[in-house]
């Protein structure tokens, strides 16, 4: 339970700067969807689609290739860390290379000829953030936690203030006085480009603050050790690709695939891209696991008692979850309020994948299995049999069901993703895992929302105490089990 504690704490440092970093950059939810229609808030949903796919490319694996060799190589962590900075940097410098010489035929190609702005921006926002893994990394491997969290609020802070600052505070000046100091500054035509422009100039001080560990430039690079990172760090893109389609594809399939007009169809991604948002507590929370474990996983595999702890790990993750996930739907009535009455249409997508989530936080702690055997290409076979699902059920789904399908398909493939891991980690890297238990607690949240659904239309209680009863109630069957099984054992 030591060991456990000191995953929570550093969890906690991770989860309570990017809960209070993420809460800030939320509060811009409302803000986007106030003051935006559903369809323009649409083109803000498919650029951030196409920004996924590119941050696994330009990151190229490195991230968790330097994890696995920093304390590996008699060279010592630095040249792991200077040679797998330098990669980064020579990819990116090429990548906005190329969009310079393409720019214009690309930003035709998505519809976006009048704006190819959009692009170059974010482009730009793409390059500094892949460059910037690299250092954060170095910070997450040295146990720097809070550096790391100063440095992630500092970034959506700004990020927030210049958000309100170009969407708010311009279009008032300029209506009242279009004359004054803002005219060189405003221009209305820009719209929702200046949303990319705040987290261009965000994305830019970031990268400011991290110049001391850009200074491992000049460490060197390590040709022998560069070969092995890309042979353990390729498996780990087409990863992080398929990743990327299972989470963002939906966003970009949506445009093409609705039965509707070309202005609907992205009214429709609007909404649903918005009501995506309130599942934000449970990536809230995996984000955090995940900063903190993945070093955790790595440096603890030599102990005895490693597996003992990782499955141990997967259940209180487990009871955090399902309590994440009856936090937001048991209160569903005060967290639509954090999107515009024009998005509330999409709410029924919300327990899905609030789900949806809880699977791939679950897939994240069975993935173990992969990493530490050093089996990334079978680990990859996972995630393009989840990529594959996902594509086949959104092309199917889609054009049936809507976005409501959308939702089902990611569910249907994180849970696929979870199962398939769980019985590969079965042979490869066995881990005694309390099946039952975790199912038990899955179960217990999916039947407590049922519950409040029905409860609702036959007692008179208002919404917010039959709700607090139930988490209440959740609360105290999880304590009673924990507490018999820590007699049992101790």
């Amino acid at each position: 339970m030591s060991i456990i504690r000191k995953l929570a704490s550093q969890t906690a440092v991770y989860g309570l700067s990017s809960i209070f970093g993420r809460f800030l950059n939320y509060l811009l939810v409302p803000l986007y969807t106030y003051y935006f229609t559903a369809a323009e808030y649409g083109v803000v949903s498919e650029f951030y689609a196409y920004a996924g796919f590119f941050s696994v490319l330009l990151l190229f694996g490195f991230e968790t290739g330097y994890f696995r060799f920093r304390d590996k190589e008699r060279t010592g962590p630095d040249v792991a860390y200077s040679t797998a900075l330098i990669f980064v940097v020579l990819v990116n410098l090429g990548f906005f290379t190329l969009i310079l010489l393409i720019n214009t035929q690309l930003s035709a190609a998505l519809n976006y000829a009048n704006h190819p702005e959009y692009v170059l921006c974010f482009s730009l926002i793409l390059i500094l953030d892949a460059i910037a893994a690299i250092p954060f990394a170095q910070l997450r491997a040295e146990n720097r936690a809070f550096r790391f969290a100063g440095i992630k609020i500092f970034e959506i802070g700004v990020t927030v203030l210049l958000s309100l600052f170009f969407i708010i505070y311009c279009p008032k000046l300029y209506a009242a006085n279009p004359e004054s100091w803002i005219a060189p500054i405003y221009n209305p035509a820009i719209g929702i480009g200046y949303i990319f422009i705040a987290n261009l100039l965000a994305s830019g001080f970031k990268f400011l603050l991290l110049a001391p560990q850009l200074a491992g430039l000049a460490w060197g690079f390590d040709r022998a050790l560069f070969g092995r990172m890309v042979r353990y760090s390729l498996p780990m893109v087409v990863i992080g690709f398929a990743g990327i389609i299972n989470e963002m594809l939906d966003r970009v399939l949506l445009k093409y695939l609705l039965p509707y007009d070309a202005l609907t169809n992205m009214k429709m991604l609007g909404i649903y891209s918005a009501c995506y948002k309130l599942s934000i507590l449970m990536s809230l929370f995996i984000q955090a696991f995940r900063y903190a474990a993945e070093p955790f996983f790595f440096a603890y595999a030599g102990k005895s008692d490693a597996r003992q702890v990782y499955a141990v790990v997967l259940k209180f993750f487990v009871i955090f979850c399902v309590f994440i996930f009856l936090l937001v739907t048991l209160f569903i009535d005060f967290f639509k309020y954090f999107v515009g009455d024009e998005f509330r249409a999409g709410l029924e997508v919300v327990p899905i994948l609030l789900l949806a989530n809880l699977c791939l936080g679950i897939y994240i702690n069975l993935s173990i299995w992969y990493k530490l055997t050093d089996r990334t290409l079978m680990g990859a076979s996972v995630s393009l049999a989840g990529a594959a699902l996902t594509i086949a059920l959104n092309i199917w789904w889609i054009p049936l069901f809507g976005y409501v399908g959308s939702a089902w398909a990611t569910l249907a493939c994180y849970g696929s993703m979870a199962i398939l891991s769980y019985l590969l980690g079965r042979k490869y890297y066995p881990v005694n895992y309390d099946v039952k238990r975790v199912l038990g607690y899955i179960g217990l949240g999916i039947g407590l929302y049922f519950a409040h659904e029905q409860l609702l239309m036959i007692i008179v209680w208002q919404p917010w105490l039959l709700a607090s009863a139930l988490m209440l109630i959740y609360v105290l069957i999880t304590l009673l089990c924990e507490g018999r099984q820590q007699r049992r054992l101790g």
